[in-house]
């Protein structure tokens, strides 16, 4: 994020433990929507908490600082996403590969609905490592593993079904996976469609081993 507040200012905290938690929730949505257009570096905390509807003053009783701020909108984006990933990759009315082309058609619709101006969170922030705090650096490579691990599982269950050859790796594959989806999200966003989506799953698809 830009310094435009380097100088924390206190303001007067909500008196109500529900207001509280609607306020900070409030500005970690703020912060996801800007981060995922933005990326880290060129998100300004004024335009944050403008569109959050909170004072300057306020913000430091939410969070202890702007690293603290990014953070749990890191945190809250995994959760979220991992809620996606699961209501795909575990659905049991879905053969194993199905599956994964479900992930991808809900991913597209959610970009769709933005006119493709956000992109993925932990991949804009990935690209912007070498100039965020240190702590951050760990926390996306345990939210990717996190990923990894639900799309190996979901091709194990591929193997299971017989769509998949046995001696393929999955953890690999998994790999490969999020490494080829973080670049078509980049791509389809500078695009501004879904043309790099649909590609990549495509390809993806037809090159596993049966």
């Amino acid at each position: 994020m830009t310094s435009e507040q380097t100088k924390p200012r206190r303001g007067r905290p909500p008196k109500i433990g529900r207001e509280n938690a609607d306020t900070r929730q409030a500005l970690i949505r703020s912060g996801t929507a800007i981060l995922t257009e933005q990326g880290f570096a060129a998100s300004g905390l004024d335009a944050i908490l403008k569109q959050a509807g909170v004072p300057k003053g306020s913000f430091y009783y939410y969070f202890a600082s702007k690293e603290a701020f990014g953070q749990a909108i890191l945190e809250n984006y995994a959760s979220f996403f991992a809620h996606k990933l699961d209501k795909c990759l575990l659905d049991e009315n879905l053969p194993a590969l199905q599956r994964i082309s479900a992930f991808v058609e809900d991913a597209t619709r959610g970009m769709a609905k933005y006119a493709f101006t956000r992109g993925c969170l932990v991949g804009n922030l990935g690209q912007e490592v070498a100039c965020l705090p240190g702590d951050y650096r760990q926390q996306l490579k345990t939210i990717l593993h996190s990923w990894e691990q639900r799309m190996s599982q979901c091709l194990q269950l591929a193997q299971r079904q017989g769509t998949l050859s046995p001696q393929a790796d999955c953890d690999a594959l998994a790999g490969y996976f999020w490494a080829g989806w973080e670049g078509a999200v980049m791509r389809a966003k500078l695009n501004a469609n879904a043309d790099p989506l649909a590609n990549f799953i495509r390809h993806f698809l037809a090159g596993l081993p049966q």
